[in-house]
C-alpha cells in the first residue's frame, strides 16, 4: 500500500498535529506488514514545513517539503490512498479530482468555524457554534479585529468549501467524539491520539508545592487566567510556586504580569520533548486553562501518562481526555481554577491518587499501537470501497 500523508505542519515544527503526524508515519512505516503475510506499506509525508534533509534521512519514510503543484499532482497519483491531516484545500481537492481514496483527520474545526479555533474574539470566550448555527454575521464580527476585514471574508467563503470536501471523503477521522459532534460530517469515526508509552513513571513531588503549564503562550490557552487565579490565591497567603513552559507571542505580557506574584513564577521557556520529563521532574499537577481551540488535548494524555494530576477547563474534549481522574473548572472562570489549585494546596494527595489513576487511563485509552492499528483498519475498509 502506497500511503501518502499530507500534513502541512511537520517536523522540526512543534505542536500537537507535528507530533501525531511523525508518530503515526513512524508506526505505520515501521509495521513489517498489514496483516501478516500482507503487502508493506510505503508511507510518504508531504509537508509545508521546511526542514534538514539530514533529519529527514534518518526516518523510516521519505519526507517531501513544500512540493511545487505539479509535483504534489505526481505524488498524489502514485499514491494508492490520501490521508489528509487537516482539511488542507489542495491535497483534498487534488485527491478528490483524480479519484482516489481520501481520509481526512481533523486536528482542528476548520470546517466548522473560520478562525479554525471555536474562540470568539469579542468575547475571549469558546464559540457557543456561530457558523454551524447559521449566524455568519457573528463569524465576520469575530475575525475582523484580528484578521481584517478581507482575509475575515476569505476565511468564511472558504469554510464552506472544506466541508463540502471533507464530505467526499471516504472517512472523516476526529480523535474525540466531542469534535466529532461540533463538526458534524458524514462518515465519520473516531480514534483517539495514541502517546509512546515509553519508560514514563510517576515523578515525585517536590517539597514546595509546584504547578505547571505546557504549551503555546497564547490567548486561547488561558495563561493570563492562570496567573490571575495564581493572584487570588497569593493574596489569601498560599504557597506555591508555578513553572510556565512554552514560548507563543504572548510571553513579555504574561512575564509583566507575573511580575506582581513575588516571584512564585517561573518561565522556562520552550523545552524539547526529551527534556520535558526532567522539566516536570517534582511537579504533581499541570494545569490546562484552555479557553477554546482543543480537539484533543494532547499534553493532557503526555502528562496523565506521567502520572500527572490534571486540572482543566471542561472544553467537551479535555473532560473526555481525563474523563474522572482530573479536577475540572468551567472555562473561562478564574475564581473556579482557583478553587481546584486550593483543593490540591489544602488535600496534597489529590496528587498522587488521581495522578496514578490518570496513568492507568493514559496506558489503557491513548495507546501508541491502537491508534495505528486502528488508522491501518481505516485505510484497509476505504480501499475496499
Amino acid at each position: 500500500m502506497r500511503l501518502l500523508l499530507y500534513s502541512e505542519y511537520f517536523s522540526p515544527s512543534s505542536g500537537g498535529v507535528e507530533t501525531i503526524v511523525l508518530e503515526l508515519a513512524r508506526g505505520l512505516a515501521e509495521r513489517a506488514a498489514i496483516p501478516p503475510g500482507s503487502q508493506r506499506m510505503e508511507v510518504t509525508v508531504v509537508t509545508g514545513t521546511p526542514g534538514s534533509p539530514a533529519e529527514d534521512a534518518a526516518l523510516p519514510f521519505r519526507v517531501i517539503r513544500r512540493p511545487r503543484l505539479w509535483q504534489l499532482v505526481r505524488l498524489i497519483r502514485g499514491a494508492d490512498l490520501i490521508h489528509v491531516a487537516g482539511p488542507a484545500l489542495a491535497p483534498l481537492a487534488l485527491g478528490l479530482l483524480l479519484r482516489k481514496p481520501v481520509v481526512v483527520e481533523h486536528h482542528g474545526f476548520q470546517v466548522a468555524c473560520p478562525n479554525g479555533q471555536m474562540f470568539y474574539e469579542p468575547d475571549q470566550t469558546l464559540c457557543p457554534g456561530h457558523y454551524m448555527a447559521g449566524r455568519y454575521a457573528k463569524c465576520l464580527h469575530c475575525n475582523a479585529k484580528v484578521s481584517g476585514l478581507r482575509k475575515t471574508w476569505k476565511l468564511l467563503l472558504l469554510t464552506p468549501v472544506r466541508r463540502w470536501l471533507a464530505n467526499r471523503a471516504r472517512v472523516n477521522i476526529t480523535p474525540t467524539d466531542w469534535l466529532a459532534g461540533i463538526v458534524q460530517l458524514k462518515r465519520m469515526k473516531t480514534i483517539h491520539h495514541g502517546i509512546p508509552s515509553g519508560p514514563a513513571a510517576i515523578s515525585s513531588i517536590a517539597p514546595a508545592p509546584t504547578f505547571a503549564y505546557v504549551g503555546r503562550l497564547v490567548t486561547t490557552k488561558g495563561v493570563g487566567l492562570l496567573l490571575q487565579a495564581a493572584e487570588q490565591l497569593r493574596r489569601e497567603g498560599l504557597q506555591f510556586r508555578l513553572k510556565i513552559i512554552g514560548d507563543g507571542p504572548e510571553r513579555e505580557a504574561l512575564k509583566s504580569r507575573a511580575a506582581a506574584l513575588d516571584g512564585c513564577v517561573e518561565f522556562l521557556g520552550q523545552v524539547s520533548s526529551d527534556r520535558q520529563d526532567e522539566a516536570l521532574s517534582g511537579i504533581g499537577t499541570v494545569v490546562m486553562p484552555s479557553q477554546s481551540g482543543e480537539a484533543f488535548g494532547l499534553v493532557a494524555a503526555e502528562n496523565m501518562l506521567r502520572g500527572k494530576l490534571l486540572i482543566v477547563s471542561d472544553i467537551g474534549s479535555l473532560r473526555e481526555v481525563v474523563g474522572d481522574t482530573g479536577l475540572v473548572f468551567p472555562a473561562s472562570d478564574a475564581a473556579a481554577l482557583a478553587s481546584c489549585m486550593r483543593r490540591v494546596l489544602e488535600n496534597p494527595s489529590l496528587v498522587s491518587a488521581r495522578g496514578s489513576a490518570a496513568r492507568d487511563r493514559a496506558m489503557q485509552a491513548f495507546s501508541l499501537g491502537s491508534m495505528i492499528q486502528a488508522h491501518v483498519s481505516l485505510y484497509r475498509a476505504a480501499l475496499l470501497r
